[in-house]
This record gives C-alpha cells, structure tokens and sequence, in this order.
C-alpha cells in the first residue's frame, strides 16, 4: 500500500481561484508561477490549529483543524517550497488584504 499522505506532502500545491489545486512535484519561483498565470500572484497560505473540540461521548476523538490565519504575499524572487500550500490571488484580493491590515493597525492605535 501507498502512503498518500506523503506523496501530498512531497509537493508543492498551489490553490487557484474555483478551488482547483495543482501539485508540483519541485521547487519553482513565484514569478514561473505568476507568468503561467496572469494577473496573478502567489501568497503562502499560514495556517495554525484551532484547539480540538470536546468529544461528546468517551469514544469519540477529535483532531485539531487547519485554520488559515494569513497570506503572505511572495515576491517574484522567492522560491515555492516542496511540502508547502500556496494560492493565487488576483490584484483586487492583494489590495483587499492590505486595506484590512490598514484598518486592523490604525484601529488599534
């Protein structure tokens, strides 16, 4: 038998707007990316776990989610990483981002 999750963990996925995922099999640069993809940017996804919920009965068990908490835009330079999550953004959804951590840094001012 295979073990699929190391197969997903040896690539690099990049999410693309309508979900669809695409898996590279080794490290490429951002701007490789962003050429196949115009209009496009490439942001890694940092994701933390939510705490595992309470079980309801004494055979139940829970696991902790991956929430993503960020995106972090990449430069055309930087290198997507084997085992790492991407997803590409369009302009308007960059602009969105850096207006909402304007408004979350001059709130709390």
């Amino acid at each position: 038998m295979g073990n699929c999750q190391a197969a997903e963990a040896a690539t690099v996925m990049i999410q693309h707007p309508g979900n669809k995922i695409e898996r590279i099999y080794w490290s490429v640069s951002a701007q490789e990316v962003m050429s196949s993809n115009p209009g496009h940017y490439v942001a890694l996804l940092v994701t933390s776990f939510s705490p595992p919920s309470i079980p309801h009965s004494h055979n139940a068990t829970s696991t902790p989610t991956p929430v993503v908490r960020q995106l972090k835009l990449l430069r055309p330079d930087d290198t997507l990483h084997i085992g790492q999550v991407y997803r590409l953004i369009t302009f308007e959804e960059v602009l969105k981002e850096f207006a909402t951590k304007k408004c979350v840094r001059l709130g709390k001012r």
